[in-house]
């Protein structure tokens, strides 16, 4: 059973940064690609970035390029997201995935980013 554990949100000003975590499990984590995704209320999924399973390739969507930075570290099973710069509209629940991430049960329960003055 796939089970995700994210952590490291919290409530931060407008510029500021946040690192978020997921603890990975149930899987060969070293073997599958992983993807965090958001997802504001009432609103759809929002995928922000994927990471390679050795972590050499990553992508970003354009909303949060050259602000946010995906790493890995398969020997702690441990996936990573650097928030840098942040934005109000940055304000969702983020969820760490593994494919496909549209699947609940390849989600973990997400951890809540607000970003306010």
């Amino acid at each position: 059973e796939v089970q995700l554990v994210e952590s490291g949100g919290g409530l931060v000003q407008p510029g500021g940064s946040l690192r978020l975590s997921c603890a990975a499990s149930g899987f060969t984590f070293s073997n599958a690609a992983m993807s965090w995704v958001r997802q504001v209320p009432g609103t759809g999924l929002e995928w922000l970035s994927t990471i390679s399973p050795g972590g050499s390739s990553t992508t970003y969507a354009a909303s949060v390029k050259g602000r946010f930075t995906i790493s890995r570290d398969n020997a702690k099973n441990t996936l990573y997201l650097q928030l840098n710069s942040l934005k109000i509209e940055d304000t969702a629940m983020y969820y760490c995935a593994k494919y496909p991430w549209s699947d609940p049960r390849n989600r973990g329960q997400g951890t809540q980013v607000t970003v306010s003055t």
